[in-house]
């Protein structure tokens, strides 16, 4: 077949899911916990830094349509590593793949940590004694809570939990509702005027800002499903701008409210005897317990595709009870929320979201051969990621440092 009717006959087939349908399942990908960490990015970097949120938001809108323009060249590709397979042959999708599941790791972490710190926020009383050892109120509830998520990360069947956790939207802007209501409404007011820029802080405004826009494992996935594939740019531009809507206003709002003491979990600052409060405070705590079975679920089939054929059940078992205890131990031994979604959005998702797509879109499409216009773009998102990459990274780190 003519590689021109390869294209058309891609673009016109096995697709089901509509325009709205698309776009809803695009924002729930992009609308994550990443919206309750932007009023401490925003404190970090200085208002001056919202410019950096709009500049990463264009730059990863951009990575998104170049994968959708990687796939169109060759229709067998329907997965992100597919694309990096592609590129760079084997070597490229294992590094896809390794970057997709190391991320995912970490934000399964921090499910924990947000569940732990919200929990013991909401009731500081609680806690347990243990062999002499005392057992703090935070590191109780990471321990109740992966006991919880245990039995769901067994199940074989998702759909019930991803009927959940499809509620990303909603939930975003029952916690930007909620957080707008507590400042006019409760007492807490609008009155910090904030820092125009803080130049110590910026990495870490720009970590958590990246962290926010790592949805791009799922565009591939998403763009597939579409029955007017070439309507997925417009599926994106639409996701792009409602999302970074909501995490801006969220960002601002936060800020605006308690300044520079605002905390890395904007919930955090919430008076807790409000009711307005506790909507936004279960409203984050409900989505972790329901979306971290899916979450570890690729891990878990990345780890079974390389066991031999005969593994058993038993072994599935053992390696999802792995995953959730290891992640547990260091949710409680590296308790900082804000640096491990700081080290997450600088090393794994400027990765996955602006580096990778790039440069396999530089090599499938061999436009790395002729300088032009559209190289120059490419070369610069490309430089920005590596920064953003590095910077971060050493901020991140030596953050944690500082706090252990």
């Amino acid at each position: 077949m003519a590689p021109q009717k390869q294209v058309q006959q891609h673009l016109t087939s096995a697709g089901t899911s509509s325009f709205l349908n698309t776009c809803f399942n695009g924002l729930n990908a992009l609308s994550g916990v990443g919206i309750i960490t932007t009023p401490f990015a925003l404190a970090a970097g200085g208002w001056l830094s919202l410019l950096l949120l709009l500049i990463i938001a264009t730059s990863t809108f951009y990575t998104g349509l170049l994968m959708k323009r990687c796939m169109d060249v060759d229709p067998a590709m329907r997965t992100y590593p597919d694309i990096g397979d592609r590129a760079f042959d084997k070597p490229g999708r294992i590094l896809v793949l390794f970057t997709m599941n190391v991320e995912l790791y970490f934000v399964a972490t921090g499910f924990l940590i947000i569940e732990g710190d919200n929990l013991s926020n909401l009731f500081p009383q609680i806690g347990f004694d243990i062999y002499g050892i005392h057992v703090s109120s935070k590191k109780s509830f990471v321990i109740i809570v992966a006991a919880i998520i245990l039995p769901t990360i067994w199940f074989n069947n998702m759909k019930i939990l991803s009927y959940i956790s499809a509620t990303g939207v909603l939930a975003s802007l029952v916690i930007l509702g909620s957080i707008f209501w507590v400042g006019r409404f409760d007492g807490v007011g609008f009155q910090e005027a904030g820092k125009i820029v803080d130049w110590k802080g910026i990495p870490t405004a720009l970590s958590l800002y990246t962290f926010c826009y790592g949805a791009h494992p799922v565009f591939p996935t998403l763009y597939t499903s579409m029955r007017n594939k070439h309507q997925f740019s417009k599926v994106l531009l639409l996701c792009f701008v409602l999302s970074t809507i909501t995490y801006s206003m969220t960002a601002i709002v936060g800020y605006l409210m308690f300044g520079s003491k605002v905390e890395s979990q904007i919930t955090l600052n919430l008076p807790t005897h409000n009711r307005s409060s506790r909507v936004a405070i279960f409203t984050t705590l409900v989505n972790p317990l329901v979306k971290y079975a899916l979450l570890v679920t690729p891990i878990v089939n990345t780890i079974e595709e390389r066991l031999p054929s005969q593994y058993t059940r038993k072994c599935s078992l053992f390696i999802k009870t792995t995953l959730l205890i290891t992640t547990a131990v260091i949710a409680l031994e590296f308790p900082f929320f804000g640096y491990l979604m700081s080290l997450v959005g600088s090393l794994l998702t400027a990765t996955t979201s602006i580096i990778l797509p790039s440069l396999c879109y530089l090599k499938i499409s061999g436009s790395y051969k002729t300088f032009g216009l559209e190289l120059v773009i490419i070369g610069f998102i490309v430089l920005f990621g590596i920064f953003v990459a590095i910077v971060g990274t050493y901020t991140s780190l030596a953050d944690m440092a500082q706090k252990l």
